[in-house]
């Protein structure tokens, strides 16, 4: 996490890794941001889901391991849970181990039947997945709320490249992502008016002050989200209010006033440009979107998985 930091405030357009909001305050932060009228994806991508969910796990199949990559609450997961045929075992991957933790107590409740094997890891990485959960099962990544948009491109693709070898020729993914569209509703979504996203985005700064000996002012950063046209998509900054100086374990970095730190992107598809990016690595897709074109889930897979 230091190196990271370090290397993101040492460029000229100092960066911060998004995936740093998720420490356990972050993860109830980002719940909240869920529920907000203004936020539009969750719910989007659950009535999808609510919707669709006897074809979406018919094509998924049975006797599963369901992967869940950045499972938060496991609220939609829940949907496949109940409906889906022969689930071998479910296992949830989140970055946040105090968070993970207290999601599968309540899951082991409600699904006592149900082998739950939760890893505690940055799924961006290279990390395992138990082994007795493979024996005769078919491997299925779930990777919803679009969080594929956090990605660049091209480190997108790379992402999808990895799954692809993660749950191997019999394998699939069932993914999220947002549609390209008005602009003004891609905004309101992430500078809500009660002011959660935020506190989510400054959380960031707040982490980096307790686990890396840092002193930055929560109070000298305002929050900023722009559209990024050229590269179709959401933007999240924090601007410098005045001149500072800020220290990380030893380091100082300076601001300028009006200088920003980029904390995250939320890309924007359409059909054909995911449709592009995933082409290399799985070859059928099956898709199911709102009545307003506002949100995509696909499941894809190879043929060997057909077979």
């Amino acid at each position: 996490m230091l190196k990271e930091v370090i290397t993101g405030l040492s460029k000229s357009q100092k960066t911060l890794p998004s995936k740093y909001f998720y420490d356990n305050r972050g993860s109830e932060l980002f719940e909240k941001i869920c529920q907000l009228d203004e936020y539009y994806l969750t719910r989007t991508e659950l009535s999808i889901m609510r919707n669709n969910i006897n074809d979406i796990c018919r094509a998924m199949g049975g006797n599963i391991s369901l992967v869940e990559l950045g499972s938060g609450s496991s609220k939609k997961t829940r949907l496949i849970l109940d409906h889906a045929n022969n689930i071998h075992s479910y296992i949830p991957v989140d970055i946040s181990e105090d968070f993970i933790t207290d999601i599968v107590k309540d899951l082991e409740k409600e699904y006592p039947n149900l082998k739950i094997q939760p890893v505690a890891a940055d799924y961006t990485k290279s990390f395992s997945i138990p082994e007795n959960c493979e024996s005769g099962s078919r491997k299925i990544a779930y990777y919803p709320g679009s969080t594929i948009g956090n990605f660049t491109r091209d480190n997108a693709r790379h992402f999808i490249g990895s799954i692809s070898q993660l749950v191997g020729k019999e394998g699939g993914l069932l993914i999220g992502f947002d549609l390209i569209k008005d602009r003004k509703k891609l905004i309101e979504a992430y500078d809500d008016s009660a002011g959660v996203t935020a506190a989510f985005n400054k959380n960031i700064l707040v982490r980096i002050n307790r686990e890396l000996n840092a002193d930055f002012s929560i109070d000298g950063f305002d929050h900023k989200v722009l559209f990024n046209e050229s590269a179709e998509r959401i933007e999240m900054h924090l601007v410098s209010t005045s001149d500072q100086k800020v220290t990380v374990s030893g380091r100082e970095f300076f601001f300028e006033e009006g200088e920003t730190i980029h904390t995250e992107n939320s890309h924007k598809y359409s059909m054909e440009s995911f449709r592009k990016m995933t082409a290399p690595y799985f070859e059928n897709v099956t898709s199911w979107t709102d009545a307003e074109g506002q949100f995509c889930i696909q499941f894809l897979q190879n043929d060997a998985a057909l077979s």
